[in-house]
Order: C-alpha cells, then sequence, then structure tokens
C-alpha cells in the first residue's frame, strides 16, 4: 500500500479521526442523534466510514467500516451508511479530495430549508477560505440519484456544498481540513442571521473583493472565480451552468452588487490606500490567520 494512503482500512489512528470528527461534529449540535457521517480515502479503492444508525459523538475505533468506491463493504461489523454514496461520488469526481463529512449544521441548513443561497463578499474569513457555496437540488437521501445531485458543483476551488431541504457537505485533504469547512461556513451563516436581525449586511467594494482573492491565490487556495470567466465577483454564479432549475434567489438579503468577475478587467481603478490604513490592516490580519490555521 502506498504511503499516501497510510495503512489503508486496517490504520486505527485514522479510524480514531474519524471518531474524533464525529465528536467535534455531536458536540457542536451539527449532527442530532445519529445523523451524519465521515468518511476518508485510505487505498486507490477503499475509503473508511462511519456506520449507520450509530451517533458520531459516541463511536469507537471498531465501529469504523470501509467500503470500495463503488459502495461495496469490505470490512467492519457494522453496516455501512447509505448516504456513504454521496462521499463517494465526490471522491470519484474530485482526486485531490481525501475526506468528507456530512451534517446538518442548524445555521447553514436553514439556509438549505429556505433555500436561500449564501451571500458572499461579506467576510474575509469566507472569501479566503471558501468562496461560493453552491446549493445541490433537493433528492431522497441515501440513494445514486441523491449522491449525484453534487456532481455539477465540483469543479475546482469548491469545498462545501448546501444540500438542499437537508444539510451540508464539505470536503478537503484531510479529516480536519473537512471538518473545518463545516464549522466556518455555519459560524458564518449564524453571523448572517444575527446581521439581518440588526438590519441588513454590507457588501465588499470591488477592490476589497479583489484584494482578499489575491490573498486567496498567493497562500495556494483555489477558488472556482480563478477558473470561469465571466462569473460575477460576488454574485454567486460560477456554477450556473449547474441549476438546471434556475438559479436559486437571494429573498432573505439584498443582492450583492455586480462587479466583473476576477479574471476580467476591474470596472474601477482602486484607490490609493494610506501607509498602514484599513485596507493594509484588513491583509495583514486575514494573513496571519490564515498562516496559523496552517500551522506556519
Amino acid at each position: 500500500m502506498s504511503s499516501q494512503w497510510n495503512s489503508g482500512i486496517h490504520d486505527r489512528k485514522l479510524k480514531e479521526e474519524i471518531c474524533e470528527i464525529g465528536r467535534r461534529v455531536y458536540n457542536k449540535g451539527f449532527a442530532a442523534a445519529n445523523d451524519g457521517n465521515i468518511s476518508i480515502r485510505v487505498g486507490e479503492n477503499e475509503v473508511l466510514c462511519s456506520p449507520t444508525m450509530i451517533c458520531k459523538g459516541f463511536m469507537n475505533p471498531e465501529d469504523i467500516c470501509a467500503v470500495d468506491l463503488d459502495g461495496n463493504q469490505i470490512a467492519g461489523t457494522r453496516k455501512r451508511t447509505s448516504e456513504i454514496l454521496l462521499h463517494l461520488s465526490i471522491m470519484k469526481e474530485r482526486p485531490d479530495v481525501k475526506a468528507v463529512v456530512h451534517c446538518h449544521p442548524p445555521h447553514a441548513t436553514a439556509f438549505a430549508v429556505a433555500r436561500e443561497p449564501i451571500p458572499q463578499c461579506v467576510l474575509p474569513e469566507v472569501e479566503v477560505f471558501m468562496g461560493e457555496v453552491p446549493m445541490a437540488p433537493y433528492e431522497t437521501p441515501g440513494g445514486q440519484k441523491f449522491a449525484d445531485t453534487v456532481l455539477p458543483f465540483l469543479k475546482g476551488g469548491t469545498n462545501t456544498i448546501i444540500l438542499t431541504g437537508h444539510g451540508t457537505v464539505s470536503f478537503g485533504k484531510s479529516l480536519e481540513d473537512a471538518y473545518w469547512k463545516t464549522e466556518i461556513l455555519d459560524a458564518y451563516c449564524k453571523i448572517l442571521l444575527l446581521s439581518k436581525q440588526l438590519g441588513r449586511i454590507n457588501y465588499f467594494t470591488e477592490n476589497e473583493t479583489r484584494e482578499l482573492l489575491d490573498l486567496k491565490q498567493k497562500l495556494g487556495f483555489d477558488d472556482p472565480r480563478f477558473h470561469v470567466e465571466d462569473c460575477d465577483l460576488c454574485g454567486n454564479s460560477a456554477f450556473r451552468e449547474g441549476y438546471t432549475e434556475g438559479l436559486p434567489q437571494q429573498k432573505a438579503f439584498e443582492p450583492a452588487p455586480s462587479y466583473p468577475g476576477y479574471l476580467q478587467k476591474p470596472s474601477t481603478q482602486p484607490a490609493a490606500a494610506p501607509a498602514g490604513g484599513n485596507s493594509d490592516q484588513l491583509i495583514k490580519a486575514i494573513t496571519d490567520q490564515v498562516m496559523s490555521a496552517l500551522g506556519q
């Protein structure tokens, strides 16, 4: 077994890590009772995953089972979750993805139930760590048809998807990386809802948004806006071709202002910022936070 896959389906350390992520998901209130599921790829055709009908906050390494990329169970005394098909669809479409976390974080799931798109260009951390969060159409959970709802939204740079009427799925290079995306998204959705209670949200200017995307690119993070020529800078439009049922329309929040895409010429020249001004401070603060999260 290649070292990139650790010790394969018998890797106890990875099973313990699945249990640890399960505890975080449960303790955060992201998965009530037996909700949610967690997986990590451990071979060319092997994936460790949480079993069905178990509380994610109380799993033990012995509970973890294994499947192949077609969903056939190949190890474990407990039955694998039916929703592993969702995880496998993501892994097969995106070879860079090694881990997937699906759960029902309440603030983000509120957007899923209301079918309200997640606004962009509001919070620096979200622009750097996440970017646009698309909304997959509703299907009854558990089958392949449900798993395939995410396929149109997996282009480079995506790391989190809202599952309409259901919850969220986030993914990345490690279990902790995938989990972080869920935590960031739910915190952001909570901030949006609280801001709405205060009256409104305020969007970044075009120049402020471009500065954050410049920083994101410099730090080596991907984003669909780096690849789609004609998507609006913060108009939730990078995935427009995936929405066969029509783009989700904002109802609870004012639409973001219309700016040319990141690959297009800016509509205005950025004003010169004074040395040590707000723009410099913002970039430094986000850079420090990102580097700290990366452990550098």
